[in-house]
């Protein structure tokens, strides 16, 4: 089995370093792994799936592309929890629950639920991630969603500067209660923007100056790096 775990790509324009670099990962990848997993943050804002700003109409016609060579997974990341079944219909690709199992031992899951040090952000991510506050958001209009939604992140940015960076960071005794309840012996996530391999799990990078990804062959994992300033290298 060969598989690619990639998270935090952040996407925004078309244009840009990351978008290019992403669809030529795709187009690359889609031909030679079994299997695809975003684990989150794959876009800058997601405001619902009539979204038609930014990379969002050629994000899903790259996704949709890849799609018919290999079997791709999308999961929430803190970013984008708003994807549905619309934009998973239409691309072709699977949403996955977070956290989520794989090969019994394998877990896997963004990595914001991890880091409940930082209580005032669990609060507002339980708000926004129940079906109640989904409901009322989706039901305003495009163009009240994605003010709201460019308000939200202008506010999340401003805060984060301001907070100590540990605690937005991994919680420990979290994460030890996540391995045990799922029973699994490797841990995959992104969000923290710590690429590396810590004893049990693997931290995707973001895609910032350069861009990564975890690749599996079988049960060897490697992190990789690549520059976003340059072609893919695959």
């Amino acid at each position: 089995m060969q598989r690619l775990f990639i998270s935090d790509l952040h996407l925004e324009a078309p244009t840009s370093p990351a978008f290019l670099r992403f669809s030529e990962l795709l187009d690359h990848e889609s031909r030679r792994v079994d299997e695809i997993y975003i684990l989150g943050d794959l876009v800058e804002m997601w405001v619902g799936d009539d979204e038609d700003t930014g990379c969002a109409p050629l994000l899903r016609e790259v996704l949709q592309d890849a799609g018919a060579n290999c079997n791709i997974f999308l999961m929430h990341g803190n970013r984008d929890f708003l994807f549905g079944e619309t934009f998973a219909a239409a691309t072709g690709i699977s949403l996955i629950d977070d956290p989520y199992v794989l090969d019994d031992d394998l877990l896997l899951c963004h990595g914001d639920m991890l880091c409940t040090d930082d209580v005032d952000y669990q609060a507002m991510r339980r708000t926004v991630r129940s079906p109640q506050w989904q409901q009322e958001f989706l039901s305003k209009s495009l163009a009240e969603r994605q003010a709201f939604g460019a308000g939200l992140r202008a506010q999340s940015k401003a805060n984060n500067a301001n907070k100590p960076s540990g605690i937005m960071d991994v919680n420990a005794d979290a994460l030890s209660q996540l391995m045990t309840q799922h029973t699994a012996k490797r841990l995959i996530h992104g969000h923290t923007h710590r690429p590396g391999h810590y004893q049990e799990r693997i931290v995707t990078g973001a895609w910032e100056r350069c861009g990564w990804s975890c690749r599996q062959r079988d049960q060897v994992f490697t992190l990789e790096c690549f520059s976003l300033a340059n072609p893919y290298p695959g």
